[in-house]
């Protein structure tokens, strides 16, 4: 019998932090949250507008752009800007965003499509964030199951 449900996403995301199990074998790939370096591949499509340019050179200082270059993908990034750029002219049609939507995935710009490539962009280490204030209250969302244990009389938190 087939693994998975009826659709690519169903079921919960995989956990990295996991043990690892038949179903969540593999391994994840961090990226450095500083992105990639170096020189912004040459533009591989047919003439490029300045908007694509723009986009084209901002994407490859991400960190997902590593991986794009070591699997060779310009093409695909190339395609993902042409579309994004033609997504985003008023005229557009609905069906070329969710194309778009589509593309981003497949490259891990998105937050799911991280996931699904099993890739994970690297925190800073702890000497690169702003210490906290010794006698801060902490922060809390207000929204939060702490912020609404709050709310009720006498709940702790």
């Amino acid at each position: 019998m087939p693994k998975g449900g009826a659709r690519s996403r169903s079921g919960p995301a995989p956990d990295p932090a996991a043990l690892r199990r038949e179903r969540d074998a593999g391994e994840w790939t961090i990226l450095p949250a500083e992105g990639r370096q170096g020189a912004t591949p040459d533009w591989p499509l047919t003439e490029q507008t300045d908007r694509e340019d723009d986009l084209w050179v901002s994407l490859w200082e991400k960190p997902q752009a590593l991986m794009w270059e070591r699997y060779g993908q310009e093409i695909e990034v190339a395609l993902y800007v042409r579309r994004l750029a033609e997504a985003e002219k008023p005229e557009s049609f609905v069906n070329l965003g969710t194309l778009v939507r589509q593309m981003a995935d497949a490259l891990g710009i998105t937050t799911p499509g991280l996931r699904a490539n099993r890739w994970r962009i690297d925190r800073p280490s702890a000497e690169d964030e702003v210490p906290a204030e010794p006698n801060a209250a902490p922060v809390i969302a207000p929204g939060s199951a702490r912020a609404r244990l709050r709310a009720v009389a006498g709940g702790s938190g």
